[in-house]
Formats: C-alpha cells, structure tokens, sequence
C-alpha cells in the first residue's frame, strides 16, 4: 500500500510541476465547453425514420381495418378493452385516465402490406373497466415466467392508481428478420 501511495503522491506533484493553475483552467473551461458542443453533433434518430415506415390503415377494408373490432389488425395480442372503443384511440388514452409506463409488446401483420410491425400495449389506468369491446387475443403469448411478453399482467403498476381502464396498441416499428 505504502508504495502505490509513493506512485500516486510522485505523479501528481510532476503533474503539478509542470502544469500552471491558468492552464488547468483553460483545460477544464475547453473540456466542459467541448461536452457540451457533443450532443449538438448530427445522430441518426430512430424515431425520426421510422415515422415514414408506419403502415396506413387507411386502406384495409372489414374488422382488420375497424380499430374498435377484436381482429383489428393491431390487436393480434390484446387481452382487454381497446382505448378506441372507450373514448380513447390506438395512441392516446380517453380523458381522466393515465398512460402505464410499462408495456408488453406483440408482433402483429398487417394484412394491408404483410409486413410485421412492433405494437406496444399500454394499459390506461385510472378509471374503473370500460367493459366495451373486450378482446382476448394471444397469439404469440407467453407463460407468466416472461412477464414482458404476457398479457395476463396488470400493467398499471406505476401509475397514480392501479385499476385498469383500457389498452392502446402502438406501432413502435416493423420487425425485422435477422
């Protein structure tokens, strides 16, 4: 121990030496201004791109099109009331209710293009059950042994109040196969 301190307490008065207190400054001034230039650097977002990837419902015909029918596309692994049919819509949650901050996500196709896409499924909490349109669909479900990709949870764990409302059913993106 003695001799790392010896190293340490040798090192740093060479440092001090050689270096003034005006030169550690402009140092540290040039290091915090140069931290702070970073995040203004050009980086390529991912939510930036995949906005123009997001599928267009506006062409499916039938329930696969109808955000309020249990064979929405969309809700390939819902397991309760959808947002839409209770004030709400497939990205906001109806007033007075509060968006959980934890999700389980379900790959659903479109059947408009055949492509996969991501979906979140959020609970909105905070009001008793809407009860309208309540779907049960679990493709793709997991045991409870993978809380992340069960849909027998309550997600509403998080939030102000934990009585669940309804879900929302969020494309993030298109899956890719690698």
């Amino acid at each position: 121990m003695k001799l790392l301190d010896r190293w340490v307490e040798r090192s740093v008065r060479r440092v001090a030496q050689r270096t003034s207190r005006r030169h550690f400054m402009s140092r540290l001034g040039a290091l915090l201004i140069g931290g702070s230039v970073l995040p203004l650097l050009p980086v390529a977002r991912g939510n930036e791109s995949s906005v123009n990837d997001l599928p267009d419902d506006a062409s499916l015909e039938g329930s696969a099109g109808d955000p309020k029918s249990c064979n929405y596309w969309r809700h390939c692994a819902i397991d309760g009331a959808p947002c839409s049919c209770c004030g709400g819509s497939q990205t906001a949650c109806p007033p007075g209710t509060e968006l959980s901050a934890i999700t389980w996500i379900g790959t659903c196709r479109n059947p408009g293009n055949g492509k996969d896409y991501i979906i979140s499924y959020n609970d909105c909490c905070g009001k008793s059950t809407c009860g309208r349109c309540m779907c049960f669909r679990s493709e793709g479900d997991k045991p409870i042994y993978l809380p992340q990709k069960s849909n027998d949870i309550n997600w509403c764990q998080g939030t102000n109040s934990n009585i669940y409302h309804c879900t929302i059913a969020a494309v993030i993106g298109q899956a890719t196969d690698e």
